[in-house]
């Protein structure tokens, strides 16, 4: 059962940028959480994860998908990165931020790494969004490199990003 969190690194946005990128990730943890609050600059784009620099077709996705008016499931699979979630974007509630936490269990282990990722959108409106994915990276290296990029927008000023490494007992 893991027991402590340790602060791996942190950034906050002063300015808006494409892509936040997390390198050397150390390897003495047992699983790593990201926790993010963001938002975009255009409108419904979705944050992309990218791991070890792996542009290949190595990442599949499964979704649940709740906007306050309807349901959606997916599935996708060989697919070169993961959407995580549609980030909380332009035409939102001025100054709101979207929360989302991503966790990779057993992090350096020569398997497969499972990814669940769960995300939610704040909007004083009908549409406002909450999404669950499972997702996995086909691919058995160590992770030490994480990268989260926008397609066509970037993140605002005052987004922020905590990569945590987690012991187990």
């Amino acid at each position: 059962m893991a027991n402590t969190y340790t602060l791996i690194s942190s950034n906050v946005l002063s300015s808006s940028a494409a892509s936040v990128t997390f390198s050397a990730i150390p390897a003495t943890y047992t699983d790593l959480v990201l926790r993010i609050t963001s938002r975009e600059t255009v409108t419904q784009n979705s944050i992309i994860l990218a791991l070890n620099g792996d542009s290949a077709t190595n990442y599949s996705r499964t979704i649940l998908l709740g906007t306050g008016s309807a349901a959606v499931s997916a599935r996708e699979s060989s697919q070169t990165s993961l959407i995580a979630l549609y980030d909380e974007d332009a035409s939102f509630t001025a100054n709101t931020f979207n929360s989302m936490e991503i966790y990779i269990p057993s992090y350096t282990a020569s398997q497969n790494k499972p990814i669940g990722i769960i995300g939610v959108s704040e909007n004083n409106a009908t549409l406002a969004r909450m999404c669950d994915t499972a997702g996995l990276w086909r691919n058995t290296a160590s992770l030490n490199q994480i990268v989260l990029s926008k397609t066509g927008s970037n993140f605002v000023s005052g987004s922020s990003f905590y990569l945590y490494g987690i012991k187990s007992s």
